[in-house]
Order: C-alpha cells, then sequence, then structure tokens
C-alpha cells in the first residue's frame, strides 16, 4: 500500500494540466532547445539557451531538457548539448550572470522492478493498461521492448525535475527534429494531449517548431497532429 501510494504522488507531481491554453515563453524555450540540440545546430541552441535562461528555466531544468533529448537523439546531440551549454554557462558568468541551479533530481525510492515501473509509467502517459503479451517490433525484439520499459519510461521519465508534459515537449520536438519518424511521433503527440496540452497549445507547437526545422518537416509534423486530433474527434 505505501508502494502504491508512493506512485499515485509521484504521479500526481509529475502532471502538468494546464488551463492556460496558451504555451509560455518557458515551453517555446523547451521546444527551440530541443530542436535545436537534436539537429546539432550548436549557434542556433547557445541563442536559445540565453533565452530559456532569461525565460526562467533554471540550469538544471536545461540539463535535464538536453539529457531527455539522447533518448531520441543519441549521446553524440545531446553531449555536445550539454557542451553548448557549459560554455554559455561560463560565458554568463563572465558578464557576472547569477543563474537559478533549480532542484536536483530527487532519487527514486521503490520495491519494484525497474521493467514493471517503466510498464506502469507508460501505461500513465498512454491511458492505455499496457499487455503482458508482446506484439510487433517488441515480439520481433524483445531487448528493445525491456530497454524501452527500464530505461526510457523507468531512469528517464521516472525523474522528476520536469513534469511528464514537459518531458512530452521535448519528445516530440526532437522527433519532430529529426524527421521520418511519422509512427513514433504520432504516438507521442497522443501522449502529449493526454497529459495535459490542449489541441490549440499542440497546434502552437507546429508553429513554433517550425521556425527551428525545414518546411519539408515542418509540413509531415503537421500532418501527424491533424491525424491525432481528427482521431480524437
Amino acid at each position: 500500500m505505501i508502494s502504491i501510494s508512493l506512485f499515485n504522488n509521484l504521479l500526481k507531481a509529475q502532471e502538468m494540466i494546464t488551463s492556460n491554453e496558451q504555451l509560455s515563453i518557458k515551453d517555446k524555450s523547451i521546444i527551440t532547445i530541443s530542436s535545436y540540440t537534436a539537429q546539432g545546430k550548436l549557434t542556433n541552441l547557445k541563442t536559445e539557451l540565453n533565452k530559456g535562461l532569461e525565460a526562467g528555466l533554471t540550469i538544471n531544468e536545461i540539463k535535464e531538457i538536453i539529457i531527455h533529448s539522447y533518448a531520441y537523439c543519441g549521446f553524440p546531440r545531446s553531449i555536445r548539448g550539454l557542451q553548448t551549454f557549459m560554455e554559455v554557462l561560463e560565458e554568463r558568468k563572465a558578464k557576472g550572470i547569477t543563474d537559478k541551479q533549480g532542484a536536483e533530481s530527487s532519487p527514486i525510492a521503490s520495491e519494484n522492478s525497474k521493467y514493471e515501473r517503466g510498464k506502469k509509467i507508460l501505461g500513465k502517459l498512454t491511458g492505455i493498461p499496457q499487455p503482458d503479451k508482446l506484439s510487433g517490433y517488441s515480439a520481433f525484439a524483445p531487448t528493445i521492448d525491456t530497454f524501452l520499459k527500464e530505461h526510457l519510461f523507468a531512469d528517464i521519465f521516472e525523474r522528476d525535475v520536469l513534469t511528464y508534459a514537459q518531458r512530452e515537449l521535448v519528445t516530440i520536438s526532437v522527433i519532430a527534429a529529426i524527421g521520418n519518424a511519422e509512427p513514433m511521433l504520432q504516438g507521442h503527440l497522443g501522449i502529449s494531449l493526454n497529459v495535459g496540452w490542449s489541441q490549440k497549445q499542440l497546434e502552437e507547437f507546429i508553429k513554433v517548431i517550425s521556425t527551428t526545422i525545414s518546411k519539408q518537416k515542418s509540413g509531415a509534423t503537421g500532418l501527424v497532429l491533424k491525424k491525432v486530433l481528427e482521431s480524437t474527434h
């Protein structure tokens, strides 16, 4: 019962149901930072990192955005993003600017296995209880299912510096930026609706991400969102 209570409390802390129909300045910074990190556009990233700090994102929140991005665009892009962030912080420090460090990630205390925790978190994100029997690519390569459940949804999504909604914003930004991953983008746009982003906010997401990616990628992202929204009506 204690374990269930702790899990439920974590879910409540992670959720971000917004009444505001517009993306905040912080939200927009999450999108642009994630997109430029995924594309390795470091000059643009430097600009957006400065904007993000000025918008009120803490150092640890931005670290977490870039760390989260690695699950979708790989270590090389994420590490270069972190190195660029280090440069930005040093430059700001030299100018006498002190940025807010922010909260550190809390330790995760649970007796459940990482696989079961990840499975439960994925069920919460999608709004669909996860089946015990694997199918599709998970059945074809069960190892990737284990990695997804244990690492992506337990090790990463379970961290509390960012909310589930913010992590989904990072996720859809990175997937849109790398392109040619429409099925995964469709799934995460659906999750984005489930964790609290509204239709209007996701339509605004398209406008913001479009300033950072090619017209082809922007058009593809818009079509995927249209398909997701049509399926919810």
